[in-house]
């Protein structure tokens, strides 16, 4: 866990919320800033069945987080691979990497509980599991201030519901949950891989970013990752246990996303 990424009920504002983000996505341009984007949703009815109170929280409290820090780069990344019809497995995954990311609560429900059970061989989690996540995260003071019960039971079922819109697990509305096979995609590995590499990490320390545990990769599954790419072309990879060279052939960010949406 990283302390300093308080815990919050954000996500009540919207789950996976995938086809939503699609949409957004397709209407925002560069430079839109987030109430720029509310009132472009809300004048031209993206979402027919909603409120404007209700689009505006859409945009505010999910999409704003996820897609638009950093100046917007995550959103303008997305919004080549959406308008280049990327396979809907791909931009999923790749919404579920943003989410984890603003979402600290998400992201280490994954990595520490979902990722366990999975390895353990087991089948099913429950929302007691998760409970019993938020209530170890309360007592260790991840929480601005303490939530109620019913916040604890409403953030559980949060959990295992976005991790249902992302594909990890079956069975929405449950007590215990179905876990599915998740594995990374390559084009979502390639995009990871330059994200980081673009952020300015080291080619060591990229391998041992916290966000390929997300997909249940350690730094030697990252290793092997990389080579499969290096096989179709994407880059060169170079590797020991104490080096990692990795040899770019993408120049851009754009770059690499019109080789992933041309393959």
């Amino acid at each position: 866990m990283d302390a300093n990424r308080p815990y919050t009920t954000q996500l009540q504002a919207g789950l996976g919320m995938i086809r939503e983000t699609i949409s957004l996505l397709r209407l925002w341009n560069p430079g839109d800033t987030t109430p720029v984007l509310t009132q472009k949703a809300i004048s031209q009815g993206v979402f027919s069945r909603s409120t404007a109170r209700r689009t505006e929280n859409i945009v505010v409290e999910m999409f704003a987080p996820r897609f638009l820090r950093d100046d917007g780069r995550p959103a303008q990344a997305l919004k080549l691979l959406v308008e280049a019809d990327a396979p809907l497995e791909d931009l999923t995954q790749l919404f579920f990497l943003y989410t984890a990311r603003a979402q600290a609560v998400f992201s280490d429900f994954v990595t520490e509980i979902y990722w366990s059970r999975y390895a353990a061989g087991a089948t099913r989690i429950t929302r007691a599991e998760a409970e019993a996540f938020i209530q170890r995260a309360l007592d260790s003071g991840r929480m601005q201030k303490r939530w109620t019960p019913s916040s604890i039971r409403r953030v559980s079922g949060y959990l295992l519901g976005c991790c249902a819109d992302f594909g990890l697990v079956r069975g929405f509305g449950r007590p215990d949950w179905s876990i599915s096979r998740f594995a990374m995609r390559p084009a979502v590995a390639i995009y990871l891989a330059h994200d980081l590499h673009y952020a300015g990490l080291s080619d060591f320390a990229l391998t041992r970013h916290a966000d390929w545990r997300l997909f249940g990769l350690e730094a030697h599954e990252v290793i092997n990752q990389l080579r499969n790419l290096a096989r179709d072309g994407h880059l060169i990879v170079q590797a020991t246990s104490e080096l990692v060279h990795i040899t770019w052939k993408y120049k851009s960010m754009e770059d690499c996303i019109r080789a992933i949406t041309e393959r």
